[in-house]
């Protein structure tokens, strides 16, 4: 039997009023701050990522869905969101617009990952990019819009973690200390790491290999490397967020995964969980841009997984879902009630009804059919109601029914659906 590839879910229909309440309250808060939705293709050009991503990090090294199409052209299917909407950006001319830009994405990505709890090969993603400003005051609205999304969905008990890994002109300094320190501990660390060290120090700080983790405990701070105004950056964003006050934890060994990073890097986390179970992560951008052909363009953002995000609301129970009204069912004897009971159920869903046909069975059956949909209202049509043209609305939870003309009907749902 044919089933779901591995790291790949079904989202059934008893499930989607959860997704669509994530969507939708992640949408509203990305636009209470002033952002706009922005779709990009689920695959691009490989070398977006290839640029970007950095090619000794895991997404390009091991995880990238790559093809050639019929063309020849290398593809891969979209592992993250922040390079697609840069090349967009670039792309339509938004560097033309009042700047910052700001977009956010709701969109499927895909790594080759190990599967489990949270992580997925086909994973959700609910993004923010806020492009073309530097100013410390626009981390503190990404962060706070970060923070106000997953508490509006009722989400408790978040941890802020932040860090400053510093601007690209400043980090070599920082590298040739941390490396100096890793290097005696070469043989302790795993295979992956080993390789780390030699291309790419800073994703040591990132591994999840428990010995890499403790050696890291003591490495050198990249905050302690700051050049002048990436220092200045730092102070200030301290600043803001004491002043918003928005709490914070200063993570030394948190530098993202990704290379195009700079500067402010941040993630939050459940206060019971850590890092393994990150929730959102960002951090500011400032060369991506122009590394995908742009002006230099500084840029801040972060991205949540939203089966990570739902898996959370699972467990605290957080409040209650709004589900779809249960939809009014139409039950029908013969054939010319039948074709009646079509014509209405399209009148009454051309007035905001939610109205579905029963299967041709008998009316006991058709009744079954609607309290297994949970219908509160069922219109019931049979040749002595055809014939006098009414018809019969049975109130399911009450278990009593009313004739009423056709005339009489729309109102009647109206009045009940307020």
């Amino acid at each position: 039997m044919y089933q779901a590839p591995r790291g790949t879910y079904d989202v059934l229909p008893s499930q989607q009023p959860f997704w669509r309440y994530v969507e939708s309250s992640l949408s509203n808060s990305a636009q209470s701050f002033g952002y706009s939705r922005i779709d990009t293709p689920i695959f691009e050009d490989t070398n977006v990522f290839l640029r970007s991503v950095g090619l000794e990090t895991d997404i390009i090294g091991k995880e990238m869905y790559t093809f050639q199409d019929r063309g020849g052209q290398d593809l891969s299917l979209r592992p993250e969101g922040t390079a697609a909407v840069c090349r967009a950006y670039i792309e339509h001319g938004m560097q033309n617009s009042t700047l910052p830009v700001r977009l956010f994405y709701y969109a499927p990505m895909f790594r080759y990952d190990r599967p489990q709890a949270g992580r997925y090969r086909q994973l959700q993603q609910f993004g923010v990019e806020a492009i073309g400003d530097s100013d410390p005051a626009l981390d503190l609205e990404v962060i706070e819009l970060a923070m106000s999304s997953l508490q509006t969905l009722g989400l408790k008990n978040l941890r802020l973690v932040i860090n400053s890994i510093g601007d690209t002109v400043d980090r070599p300094s920082y590298i040739k200390a941390l490396k100096k320190y890793l290097e005696p501990h070469y043989e302790s660390l795993g295979k992956d790491d080993q390789k780390r060290l030699e291309v790419n120090p800073l994703r040591i700080l990132d591994s999840k290999d428990e010995k890499a983790t403790k050696i890291a405990e003591a490495a050198p701070k990249s905050t302690d490397f700051l050049g002048s105004d990436a220092k200045q950056h730092w102070e200030s964003l301290l600043k803001l967020l004491d002043f918003a006050g928005i709490n914070y934890e200063i993570d030394h060994k948190l530098v993202r995964g990704l290379d195009y990073y700079t500067r402010t890097v941040f993630e939050i986390q459940p206060l019971d969980q850590g890092a393994q179970s990150t929730i959102c992560a960002g951090g500011r951008y400032d060369g991506l841009v122009e590394t995908l052909g742009g002006t230099p363009t500084p840029a801040i953002g972060w991205a949540a997984g939203v089966d990570r995000m739902i898996l959370n609301l699972l467990k605290e129970e957080a409040g209650e879902v709004p589900l779809p009204s249960p939809p009014i069912t139409m039950a029908y004897s013969g054939e010319s009630p039948k074709m009646q009971s079509i014509s209405i159920a399209r009148l009454l869903r051309n007035a905001d009804h939610t109205v579905t046909l029963a299967p041709q069975r008998s009316l006991r059956s058709q009744l079954r059919y609607a309290a297994s949909l949970g219908s509160k209202y069922v219109v019931i049509i049979g040749e002595k109601e055809f014939s006098e043209e009414t018809v019969t609305l049975r109130d399911m939870d009450a278990g009593n029914q009313t004739s009423m003309t056709l005339e009489e009907l729309l109102p009647a749902l109206s009045k009940a659906k307020k």
